[in-house]
């Protein structure tokens, strides 16, 4: 809604300075680029604006170039048509790429509709003042009013992404413990697992996009809420990426065992490894909740909690070594599911620790910025 709102205020703004105040015969090309570059935030609305400058002046120059050659014939549209979209596919354009032929069409009808050389030119020329005009009231009205901030942004994406692992892993380790592991079962884990990978990639678009509100945006300078000091999202969100991985491997290593291969102690293994899903399924519940403002306290919380699960962890290996099971043996899983419970409690340590480090970086940035 306030997009829409800041959209029709550039729109408005645009067509009163083209229309209004400098008369122009086609007032209509400065409020469309200023709704073409108004973007979810200023860091994305100035470049677009950029980007569509360029193709709307490569395309009226274009035009300008063969129609002054070549005249206003159908062979010159042919030729400005094979030019523009050609430079249309230059890769720096990007999504404005298609700007170049349009610009060239509308300035191929302005060229043909004029009077004479110097009124041709001097219509040419508008159209790239309008379009100047046009996006550089879209970039102010996009950066003045309510310019948007989308820290909260990066919060959600974990959330969303520890959520999902805290229900997967949260649905795994009751029926370890009991060692219902049927085939259904594990197939379902498996595919589940599986599409953690999409949420992931959502988190880390969430977390660029957040990224990107800071810059150019002028509410850094007066906000009335404390300096956002912790900067370790984009660590916690690529740690909690690649946990992913190792669940998706382990509940492939699962689906493929199935929990029944004739070995004596492998009931005690599982409910071993229940337990220690267990203690991951609580720290992924503590990072679905995370927020910056309480971050001090959670990182306390999640600090104990890795404490916790790798006291887990160590009597997983202890108790598959005190039955001598099959570690080393590729054909056997429990090898393969120990080096899983190793490199998952190391991503998650990394993860408190990331967490804790940013807190301590920032307690020390404000008391040296405390008044002595």
């Amino acid at each position: 809604m306030t997009l829409i709102f800041k959209s029709t205020l550039a729109a408005a703004v645009s067509w009163w300075v083209a229309h209004d105040l400098i008369g122009a015969i086609s007032p209509a090309f400065a409020p469309f680029s200023a709704v073409l570059i108004m973007q979810v935030t200023v860091y994305r609305s100035l470049w677009q604006a950029l980007r569509y400058v360029g193709a709307v002046s490569a395309g009226v120059v274009v035009q300008g170039a063969l129609g002054f050659l070549a005249g206003p014939h159908l062979l010159t549209f042919v030729l400005v048509a094979l030019v523009a979209l050609a430079l249309g596919r230059w890769r720096p354009l990007g999504s404005q790429g298609s700007q170049v032929a349009t610009a060239a069409f509308f300035a191929f009808s302005t060229y043909v509709a004029a009077a004479g050389s110097a009124q041709r030119w001097s219509q040419l020329g508008q159209i790239i003042e309008l379009v100047f005009i046009g996006c550089g009231i879209g970039v102010i009205v996009n950066m003045v009013v309510l310019p948007p901030m989308r820290y909260r942004s990066a919060e959600y994406g974990i959330h969303t992404l520890a959520h999902s692992l805290c229900d997967l892993v949260g649905d795994m380790y009751p029926a370890l413990r009991e060692g219902k592991l049927d085939e259904e079962r594990t197939r379902q884990w498996r595919q589940r697992a599986v599409q953690l990978g999409p949420i992931a990639q959502q988190a880390q678009s969430s977390l660029h996009t957040a990224w990107e509100s800071t810059l150019y945006n002028p509410r850094r300078l007066r906000r009335r809420h404390r300096p956002r000091t912790f900067s370790g999202y984009q660590a916690v969100v690529d740690a909690l990426e690649r946990v992913t991985y190792q669940v998706t491997s382990m509940t492939r290593s699962l689906d493929q065992w199935g929990g029944d291969d004739g070995e004596p102690h492998a009931a005690d293994f599982t409910r071993a490894y229940g337990d220690f899903l267990a203690s991951l399924a609580h720290i992924t519940e503590l990072l679905a909740g995370i927020d910056e403002d309480r971050l001090r306290a959670q990182s306390r919380e999640l600090c104990e909690a890795a404490e916790e699960a790798q006291r887990c962890r160590d009597r997983l290996e202890d108790g598959a070594r005190e039955t001598s099971l099959p570690l080393s043996d590729p054909g056997r899983p429990y090898g393969i599911l120990m080096a899983e419970a190793t490199r998952l409690m190391d991503e998650f340590q990394h993860t408190c620790d990331v967490l804790q480090h940013g807190v301590d970086r920032a307690d020390t940035g404000n008391a040296d910025s405390s008044p002595s």
